[in-house]
């Protein structure tokens, strides 16, 4: 959420391209300026953050996993090798469902507008003004309220994250002493021009977590299994839910999907775009936290990062260098209206401020996770959209009728009431109770402002670390 987390909204970028397309959606203007878009190959071509199909999937992949890889290692040590693995598609399942519905909300909403002759030529639709549009002010306000506090606390583990792992690199400094210094570049950063216009920072940031992933499995591997290795997990109700909800976390990264969708020539394309990224993200999360859980097992529980783990080689330090320069320019890519303050004094104070108070880098994550995600990414969208269609006229003049393998709308009706109630449940209720447990347990065993969390040195009296988010990354 990653992390989950701010995530890559290229307003220029999307404006740009916008400026060069017919706002029609699927209009021959459209189709042509597309056909042109793909006939010569330049280097402009490469690099600019165009809108095809395959922009939209390297956006969504890119944006989805992060720092959150280091910390599900500590999740299957919370949950067990089976419910990890399975929680894992159950959550990549439902959330990509939940970004399918935000499209077609999208979709919903912009065919009403166009029916008005509203023209998007030179703007870019927020999640939030969708929101508003459908089902009113009030929503739109609450809509807001959550996905800037998620992308505040997004940027808040980014920061945690970025110390953590700099620590394994030169553990000279305390990971107090990095926060203080990557909030000092944070807050100098306010002057660098933001670099995410172009395509090519996509690709990167896919390629720096793909390495990232297959380092700790195979890394684990060749290390094999620690002396008297144990898996004994699930053994308690607190973490098991710490653990299943910094999973929720994990795949709750469509803080921006609705600006990775309107910078498509053809948003209705998107549907299943979201899902593919999904899979494909399956591949980096199930193989290498499986892995390192197989090495090392419950010495896992107070390590919630994977790199304290495993030996400083160079390829560590290079998994450890890539996830910093994600971040960096993950930093740099919260464009969203509510936060293009994001990189700005004002917000950047707060966010340092939170990151020395609470350094807990995993316990962090599942509270974001449990008290944020679950209503930003789950409940808000499944409730807009049964909403939305409640009336036989909406459902009937529907610019996006039920996908093929839903018979019809009351069995999404049925699917989406069943989302709300888990997350409301299973989420935020077991969830927040599990985390947040975990994350006083945090306070107590290391104090407010900790100077090195889970550094060298006797382990704490462990209620384990919850791992973290990710952009989520989103």
């Amino acid at each position: 959420m990653e992390t989950m987390l701010p995530q890559k909204q290229a307003e220029e970028a999307i404006v740009a391209s916008l400026n060069e397309t017919e706002s029609e959606v699927g209009g021959v203007r459209e189709e042509e300026k597309e056909l042109q878009d793909h006939s010569g190959f330049s280097i402009k071509n490469l690099l600019w953050h165009g809108g095809s199909v395959w922009d939209a999937w390297f956006s969504c992949a890119s944006n989805q996993v992060a720092q959150v890889l280091l910390t599900l290692p500590c999740s299957f040590s919370q949950l067990g090798m089976l419910s990890g693995i399975l929680l894992q598609i159950f959550y990549g399942i439902m959330g990509s469902w939940t970004a399918y519905l935000i499209s077609v909300l999208y979709m919903e909403y912009r065919a009403r507008k166009e029916k008005e002759n509203v023209s998007f030529k030179n703007h870019v639709i927020q999640w939030f003004e969708v929101l508003d549009g459908l089902l009113g002010p009030y929503w739109k306000a609450v809509g807001l309220a959550f996905n800037c506090t998620f992308l505040l606390f997004g940027s808040v583990i980014q920061l945690i994250a970025c110390a953590s792992n700099i620590y394994y690199i030169n553990d000279h400094l305390d990971k107090r002493t990095w926060t203080y210094i990557f909030g000092a570049c944070c807050a100098t950063s306010v002057f660098i021009p933001s670099f995410h216009n172009y395509r090519i920072w996509s690709f990167l940031g896919l390629g720096m977590t793909t390495y990232t992933a297959w380092y700790l499995a195979i890394a684990a591997l060749v290390h094999g299994q620690a002396e008297n290795v144990t898996h004994t997990g699930p053994t308690k109700l607190v973490l098991y839910f710490t653990g299943a909800t910094n999973i929720l976390y994990t795949f709750g990264g469509h803080a921006v999907t609705v600006e990775i969708m309107h910078a498509m020539w053809k948003p209705q394309k998107f549907k299943y775009i979201y899902l593919l990224a999904t899979l494909y993200v399956f591949t980096l999360t199930i193989p290498s936290a499986a892995a390192v859980y197989w090495a090392f097992g419950d010495e896992l529980l107070n390590h919630s990062n994977a790199f304290s783990l495993l030996p400083k080689n160079g390829f560590r330090d290079t998994a450890v260098i890539l996830m910093l320069i994600h971040q960096v320019i993950g930093m740099h890519d919260t464009k969203s209206i509510c936060l293009r303050a994001l990189a700005r004094l004002p917000v950047v104070i707060p966010i340092w401020f939170f990151a020395i108070i609470f350094p807990f880098f995993g316990p962090i994550n599942s509270a974001v996770g449990a008290l944020l995600v679950s209503f930003t990414v789950y409940i808000i969208p499944a409730t807009a959209h049964m909403l939305t269609y409640r009336k036989a006229s909406a459902r009937q003049n529907a610019a996006e009728k039920p996908p093929f393998f839903m018979p019809s709308w009351t069995a999404m009706y049925v699917f989406n009431a069943f989302i709300v109630v888990w997350v409301l449940v299973v989420g935020f209720g077991f969830g927040g109770w599990a985390s947040m447990s975990n994350f006083i347990k945090q306070i107590d065993n290391f104090g407010l402002f900790a100077k090195c969390y889970q550094c060298k040195g006797p382990a704490p009296p462990a209620m384990a670390a919850a791992p973290p988010p990710h952009h989520h990354n989103h």
